[in-house]
């Protein structure tokens, strides 16, 4: 019999890419979900704030303005994953201080802020997104950035990974550009 049971990270991926099926966004679908000690605490995906009409029903502004991806963030009704991720926590009460997410896209400078303040450490990715002041920020703040590639087989995965969990200096590669971890700062 074949073992086909994926490392940690390619299985928190593959559920952070199902969360986000249930996106309501007209441009792209986004799923996140914050883990820690490999436990899911929360989950979100990109919508409409709860009791408004989403996208799907009602349009999308940014499309009607021609506005680009990763511009004009205000112009939108909707909320991303990882804003999302982080508000259930804490309207749940959950502590996500020193936990990991993993979004389905790199987060946009808006949510990169939100994931600073929040204590999380650090950031798994499988898809860009086209905002230089994200980057900028997650090297400013010692966030580990870790791009997962969902296109290559379980055991290149996790080597990846564990490359990453295990190397004290250097870039590892193309597939993972580290950063220095920092400690969750209390607020």
């Amino acid at each position: 019999m074949i073992n086909n049971r994926p490392d940690w990270d390619s299985y928190f991926m593959e559920i952070a890419q199902i969360v986000s099926k249930r996106s309501t966004c007209k441009r792209r679908n986004v799923g996140a979900l914050i883990v820690k000690e490999k436990r899911i605490l929360s989950t979100g995906y990109n919508g409409a704030p709860t009791g408004l009409k989403h996208c799907i029903e009602a349009g999308c502004l940014r499309e009607k303005l021609n506005i680009a991806s990763g511009e004009r963030h205000e112009l939108c009704k909707g909320l991303h994953a990882e804003q999302n991720a982080i508000i259930q926590a804490a309207y749940h009460g959950v502590s996500i201080s020193s936990a990991d997410i993993y979004s389905t896209h790199l987060p946009c400078s808006i949510c990169i802020k939100m994931i600073i303040n929040a204590g999380i450490v650090r950031v798994f990715y499988t898809n860009g997104y086209p905002d230089s002041l994200s980057m900028e920020m997650i090297d400013e703040s010692g966030i580990a950035l870790v791009k997962v590639d969902m296109n290559t087989d379980s055991e290149s995965k996790h080597q990846t990974a564990a490359s990453y969990r295990n190397s004290k200096s250097g870039n590892p590669g193309n597939k993972i550009r580290k950063t220095k971890l920092h400690s969750a700062k209390k607020i």
